[in-house]
């Protein structure tokens, strides 16, 4: 009966060690994470991009979703559209003022488990000075071992938001207004 009873607690602590929400840095040095957007030029064609510079750090549980906690840091001068003389325009006043508004961050309020590896996140996006909610649609992509040692899980996942309700001034018509967010995160297990 003893042995019984000391085998079930070995197990609850080992689950309990197993469920622990885990920390991790996201690997933007490696190039294994990215922050892409685009936006419709005029309603003509698509004008895509990048912020090169970022930073951030996430707490994961598969056993407990909601226990999830992400923060991510934009150097918005980083801002890449592959076009010299237009990314000096996103940096001016008349987009992200980069001059005043250096940095932009996302933290999260809420991550829920919509099943099949589907996530929703909500939080504030903090942008060209203004808080805003905005949703992110995410997928877990897969978690384990790497190759030196390590453990790491990824994620992707869409967004959009409205440029004026950022207190962007720069008005390119109706069909230019937002901005599509297309998120790759993949961190690593501190």
């Amino acid at each position: 009966m003893k042995k019984s009873l000391l085998a079930i607690a070995m197990l609850a602590c080992t689950l309990t060690g197993l469920a622990k929400t885990a920390d991790y840095i996201v690997d933007y040095q490696g190039a294994h994470a990215s922050i892409n957007f685009k936006v419709q030029h005029l309603g003509y064609s698509w004008l895509t991009g990048r912020f090169d510079k970022f930073d951030g750090k996430f707490s994961y549980d598969a056993n407990n979703i909601s226990a999830s906690k992400i923060t991510v840091n934009i150097d918005t001068a980083s801002v890449s559209s592959n076009h010299a003389d237009r990314d000096k325009h996103l940096k001016s006043d008349d987009f992200l003022d980069v001059s005043k508004f250096a940095k932009a961050q996302f933290v999260s309020s809420s991550v829920t488990d919509k099943g099949d590896n589907k996530l929703e996140i909500r939080g504030d996006l903090t942008m060209h000075g203004v808080s805003k909610e905005i949703i992110i649609n995410a997928y877990k992509i897969g978690e384990g071992k790497d190759p030196w040692g390590g453990y790491r899980v990824g994620f992707s996942g869409t967004a959009e938001i409205t440029m004026k309700d950022f207190g962007i001034k720069m008005d390119l018509g109706p069909a230019s207004a937002k901005v599509y967010f297309d998120l790759h995160i993949e961190g690593v297990r501190q």
